[in-house]
């Protein structure tokens, strides 16, 4: 068996037949260079013998709503993107996705414990422990209790399912502004492996092998994928010559599926990453004081800078390991699924807080060191209705228990002494809940839907912290110990009404509301005015859809219009403490997100494939809540939040060139562009990134009958710098580096066997 691409590409040459044009490669390139549009999400149907049929797009599948149902029929604002375009596009993890999805954004950090996710423009930023993501991300059903243990690289994946908007009714509490449902790869009856290659310039390697197949003929099968990857980097500490901003990981995911009766099948997963990433804790791209700039030398600041001159080796070494068992039982007409999981996180992150090479008296010297480690208990049932009834659901209960233990060390050098800080800490979270949705089937056309999910959070925390000084020092608080507890009832719902203007066309309406628990400000430097307990965040959502299927199944298009509303919304406010900037996590107050987002998939021709996505995101702060004491400006009602463009759009080409010996060329082409956004909620003037786009193409030659393919691609053939973050130090301000800062040029090679 090949791949998923593989057979879309056979199917579509039978289709096409001896009969296929073949325009000159040097017109096409020219054309898909001017015309940047985007490649279609989806394959072609057809078959031998289909030369006289229409080109199609096939189907897809998602499970947004805990059962599986195309696309086009499901009730929900969904993008969806292929895994195996994502390998072959080097995107490896959630990160890479938010060019392809534009109601998708991501903070990124030096450690992948200071990411979070924003879904049309709400998210929450805070590296406490003591706090839900706003984002849920779920893999094979399994609920992720902290953001970064799911944006390190992801194996074997099937697609991912971008759910817009709250989804707290069947995905849980802390899916208040959307979920990142990934589902990965099923194995396969038929025995299949392959093995992938890639080299990139800046000497980044990465190699994906896997096989699969049955073990016991129509009882049992079975599939392992491993992945290594190393990347120098394309960030240089001048300090010591060395290249940073790279990575080296390494990691293996394996399935066995059992099914012993036609009714009951058992999936068991396990899997395992290790990460070793040394992206830096910023690059600095501007000095805002002359002494800082000459402190800063030889490096010199830019809004396109490269360069640091660090004496501290800032990295992260991180461990994502887990196991979970599925059990979905067929009776009678009704599934009933169990989904027990545990997942640990381990992470060790090393910092260079003062991003300087030199201690001098005006600027002394900051080293961090965080361990982390977590571990998380879950256990869901679920029971599903049978379709084609009056009355369809899907209801169960759920528990989740996570335990978070964390130990913060910081140094303080000076050129006269050394200070020392430790903070322990830890949280522990337990969550209950019932729920439910259904859909009443009034008509054949006409439906109406509710849900409804209970919620109980019991989460408490301790913290210690431990200075060698009694007084306040540059970043170093003085010696506390506190601890806390707090218990909270919360309901998220949903209802909407559901018409099919016609066999291809469906439109919907629905009203939600979403629940994110309590929260504790946990973290290194927690003083007496962090002990309370924020209230939990709530949001009300009304959004309308229209899905339509046209021109004989060649052209999709998915509308969704949308209005939230949150309260006591949970977000971070940079503060400073002890002469150092930090994130304050508070209850910031109310603020809302409206817009419209489209989404296209257009099969021109046999050939060739467009599809892309537009999202318009007017993200505000309706009514902020200063916090006391707050050393930035609190005047920013009306102004946007945090990583929210107004406008985002992804479009894509691909087109396909068959030769008469078998063999495939294929080309490709994408474009990112989104407006201007802010970084920080407070509205720094120099936290802003100006409006950019980003074009990307590809050239592969294929035999899928022998099961290779080659490719060639080149990513940000515009050599457009950019920066996915822009936070201020103080003195200066800083800038994250993406792997796509500079063009870059790569080989990939694969072989099916």
């Amino acid at each position: 068996m090949q791949n998923f691409l593989g057979e879309q590409h056979r199917l579509a040459r039978s289709i096409r037949g001896t009969t296929s044009s073949r325009p000159h490669l040097g017109w096409l390139l020219a054309g898909l260079a001017a015309l940047p549009l985007p490649a279609a999400h989806a394959a072609v149907d057809g078959g031998v013998g289909a030369q006289d049929q229409e080109p199609t797009l096939k189907s897809v599948t998602v499970t947004a709503t805990r059962r599986e149902e195309s696309l086009q029929k499901v009730p929900v604002a969904v993008s969806v993107v292929d895994g195996e375009q994502l390998e072959r596009d080097n995107r490896n993890g959630v990160a890479s996705i938010v060019q392809q999805v534009p109601s998708l954004n991501f903070r990124t950090g030096a450690s992948n414990k200071d990411t979070s996710l924003f879904i049309r423009g709400v998210g929450t930023i805070s590296t406490s422990p003591g706090v839900e993501p706003t984002v849920a991300t779920v893999i094979d059903g399994v609920v992720y209790g902290r953001p970064g243990q799911a944006t390190l690289d992801l194996l074997d994946l099937e697609r991912i399912e971008v759910l817009r908007g709250p989804q707290g009714t069947l995905f849980g509490k802390n899916a208040s502004a959307g979920v990142l449902n990934i589902v990965t790869k099923a194995p396969s009856a038929e025995t299949h492996g392959y093995i992938d290659q890639s080299y990139y310039s800046g000497n980044e390697s990465r190699t994906r092998f896997g096989i699969g197949g049955s073990l016991i003929p129509d009882t049992l099968k079975g599939s392992v994928t491993a992945l290594f990857g190393s990347y120098d980097g394309n960030v240089d500490n001048l300090h010591n010559g060395q290249e940073v901003n790279g990575y080296n990981r390494k990691g293996v995911r394996g399935k066995l599926e059992f099914t012993p009766s036609e009714d009951l099948k058992f999936t068991l997963a396990a899997d395992y990453m290790q990460a070793h990433d040394d992206a830096p804790n910023g690059v600095v791209s501007k000095a805002l004081t002359p002494a800082f700039a000459n402190a800063l030398n030889p490096v010199r600041a830019s809004s396109d800078n490269r360069d640091i001159n660090t004496d501290t080796r800032t990295h992260v070494d991180d461990i994502n390991k887990g196991l979970s068992g599925q059990l979905d039982w067929n009776l009678g007409d009704y599934t009933l699924t169990s989904i027990t999981a545990w997942r640990g996180w381990n992470n060790t992150q090393y910092q260079d807080g003062d991003r300087l090479g030199t201690v001098t008296a005006a600027f002394p010297g900051t080293a961090d060191k965080g361990d982390l480690d977590y571990n998380q208990y879950s256990q869901e049932l679920r029971l599903a209705s049978p379709k084609g009834q009056f009355l369809e659901y899907v209801g169960g209960l759920f528990y989740m228990h996570g335990k978070d233990e964390e130990t913060y060390r910081r140094t303080l050098t000076t050129t006269t002494s050394v200070n020392r800080g430790v903070a322990d800490y830890s949280t522990t979270n337990d969550s209950y809940a019932v729920f439910g949705e259904s859909t009443l089937n009034f008509t054949g056309d006409f439906r109406g839907i509710a849900g409804l999910r209970w919620t109980h959070d019991d989460l408490k925390y301790d913290h210690r912290r431990v200075s060698t000084s009694p007084t306040t020092v540059s970043g170093i608080q003085p010696g506390t110990q506190s601890s806390g507890s707090v218990d909270e009832d919360g309901w998220s719902g949903r209802l909407g009404l559901q018409y099919d203007l016609s066999d291809t066309v469906t439109s919907y309406l629905t009203y939600s509301r979403g629940y994110k628990g309590p929260a504790y400000n946990v973290f290194f430097n927690m003083q007496p005015r962090d002990t309370g307990a924020l209230k939990p965040e709530t949001s009300n959502t009304w959004e309308a859809g229209i899905k339509a299927s046209t021109w004989n199944n060649r052209l999709t298009t998915n509308l969704a219009v949308f209005h939230s509303e949150y309260d006591n919304y949970q977000a971070n406010f940079f503060d400073t403490v002890a002469g150092q900037v930090v994130t304050r996590l508070i209850n910031a107050g109310s603020v809302s997100s409206e817009g419209v987002e489209l989404d296209y998939a257009l099969q021109a021709t046999q050939q060739l494939k467009l599809s892309g996505a537009l999202a318009y995101t007017r993200a505000r702060i309706d009514e902020f809540a200063c916090p006391a004491g707050a050393a930035a400006s609190c005047n920013v009602n009306g102004k946007p939040l945090p990583f929210s463009p107004d406008w985002k759009s992804y479009v894509r080409a691909d087109y396909s060139i068959p030769l008469d010996n078998g063999l495939d060329i294929e080309l490709g082409t994408d474009y990112s562009w989104q407006s201007e956004v802010q970084y920080d909620i407070s509205q720094n003037l120099d936290t802003k990134q100006g409006a950019y786009g980003i074009w990307n193409a590809s050239i592969a030659l294929a035999d899928y009958n022998d099961g290779w393919r080659v490719a060639l691609l080149g990513k940000n053939l515009a050599d457009k710098s950019y920066s996915p973050l822009l936070a201020s130090g103080g003195n200066y301000i800083y800038r994250a580096v993406p792997r796509d800062d500079e063009r870059y040029f790569g080989v990939q090679l694969r072989k099916d066997f």
